[in-house]
């Protein structure tokens, strides 16, 4: 509300909402529409559905332009490799580069929608250029992958002869409960014009390099 507020007391143009997939929670139909209904059931994704009713609210009531983007499973360089709450992919990185067993939550067979970070940021700037003035957009590539298929992948990238340990989510992961999140490409395509360049192993292929370049792996 504060971050709306100044912009509308400052005559700030346009606003790009940071949003999430997490407001989908658990899909009820594959690939996901921006129509959707929010079945999210974590704190987190619950901040972003107060969120984007702020937002709505705002260009109601003042007119302020707002775009809020639902951005998919976000990988790639300067992503803190070592947060409490990284994702899969830098798990499993830091897992080979150890030569140490990657333990993975679930069973493997949950899917999702893996987005490189550069086609996150063209996704930014596709919104501001645009003649939208209020909507709300996946941010994603509408392919799906398990994390079985993400494993075994960056495995393979990897050389490594590791296995990986699969084991059930705690009672009280909410986590659990999402078992496939894959966002339609189609609205931001037509609307905002923004379509994904990077594949997953090109992205992939990206990360190992900079953490490569950056010492957080040596080879």
């Amino acid at each position: 509300y504060n971050v709306l507020d100044a912009c509308v007391k400052n005559n700030v143009k346009k606003l790009i909402y940071s949003s999430s997939a997490s407001v989908y929670g658990d899909a009820v139909e594959i690939p996901m529409k921006e129509s959707h209904p929010f079945n999210n059931k974590n704190f987190y994704g619950a901040t972003k559905i107060s969120g984007e009713a702020m937002c709505t609210a705002i260009n109601d009531r003042y007119g302020l332009e707002v775009i809020g983007l639902r951005y998919m499973n976000v990988y790639g360089p300067n992503q803190d490799q070592n947060a409490a709450y990284t994702g899969v992919i830098p798990i499993m990185l830091n897992k080979i580069s150890k030569n140490e067993t990657p333990v993975i939550n679930g069973d493997g067979s949950q899917a999702y929608d893996f987005i490189y970070v550069e086609d996150v940021a063209r996704a930014n700037v596709q919104a501001i250029k645009s003649d939208v003035t209020f909507g709300f957009y996946n941010v994603g590539s509408e392919v799906q992958t398990s994390i079985k298929e993400l494993c075994d992948l960056i495995l393979k990238m990897k050389s490594s002869e590791l296995s990986v340990t699969y084991k059930p989510y705690s009672e009280d992961d909410a986590r659990q409960f999402v078992k496939n999140r894959i966002g339609s490409k189609e609205k931001a395509e037509n609307e905002i014009g923004f379509r994904y360049k990077y594949s997953l192993e090109e992205g992939l292929q990206k990360l190992i390099d900079w953490r490569i370049s950056t010492g957080v792996d040596t080879k």
